[in-house]
């Protein structure tokens, strides 16, 4: 079983939710007997729970798919969102980028274009992509490493946060409900994105369409007046107004 055949299977499930064994094998472009070996042999690991002919993520795994598999959805608009976001980045301020597949783009980005920063990040990825960068100043928080995310979480993190002060966040969320209120699949990461709020002059939310009118289990915080919202054009004219009344500056980017 090919690693990047268990990445797409996962990926299709993630976006699809359970689907049968047929369309799987027509979204992977191998055949069903080929899909029921790697299925069985992704239900033995946990990855996946299968039922009734088909297969959707497993409930244990299924709270968050791993980062690997997750930055690769909507990918061409995250990319596009960093377009525009690193436009925001001022030179010699101190900015904390989060640990969001969006803002992983915005650090390769930036890497490309490199500016005089101080970047703090609870991100594996973000750091080690930043890391040759002569210009940015890298601060890696200390924590517990979650591998979910490839990120560092808890009191560890949390102190550290608390003796920082930051002119910019950048924050990805894992969801954006109705009401404003954006939320995480993990209980570490919404304590650690809610701190990020208070200790910053200014936050950028970066999000592609597909975050907004869902609502995980823990609460992060809610966009409000001031806060600034970067989102691909697939979102909605009901959200773009919705976000306008709750006081957020948003700025939609063509994919």
């Amino acid at each position: 079983m090919k690693p990047d055949r268990v990445t797409a299977i996962r990926l299709h499930l993630f976006s699809n939710g359970f689907t049968s064994v047929s369309a799987i094998a027509a979204a992977v472009g191998v055949s069903e007997p080929t899909v029921r070996r790697d299925l069985a042999a992704m239900e033995a690991s946990g990855l996946i729970a299968r039922s009734h002919g088909g297969a959707a993520i497993a409930e244990g795994a299924g709270s968050e798919v791993a980062f690997e598999v997750r930055q690769q959805i909507n990918l061409a608009a995250k990319r596009a969102i960093a377009e525009v976001a690193i436009g925001m980045l001022c030179p010699g301020t101190s900015v904390f980028l989060d640990a969001g597949t969006t803002v992983l783009q915005l650090a390769r980005r930036l890497r490309l274009n490199p500016m005089r920063l101080q970047v703090f990040t609870n991100c594996l990825p973000v750091a080690q992509v930043l890391m040759p960068v002569a210009e940015v100043t890298v601060t890696l928080l200390g924590g517990t490493l979650r591998s979910q995310n490839a990120s560092t979480v808890g009191a560890l993190a949390e102190a550290a946060l608390e003796r920082l002060w930051f002119d910019r966040v950048f924050l990805g969320v894992g969801a954006v409900a109705e009401d404003g209120e954006m939320s995480s699949a993990d209980e570490g990461e919404a304590r650690l994105n809610a701190l990020m709020l208070r200790r910053t002059a200014g936050v950028v939310v970066l999000a592609d369409a597909g975050k907004f009118g869902r609502r995980l289990t823990y609460q992060v915080g809610r966009l409000g007046a001031g806060m600034r919202v970067v989102a691909d054009e697939g979102l909605g004219h009901e959200w773009r107004g919705r976000l306008h009344d709750l006081g957020c500056t948003l700025d939609v980017v063509a994919v």
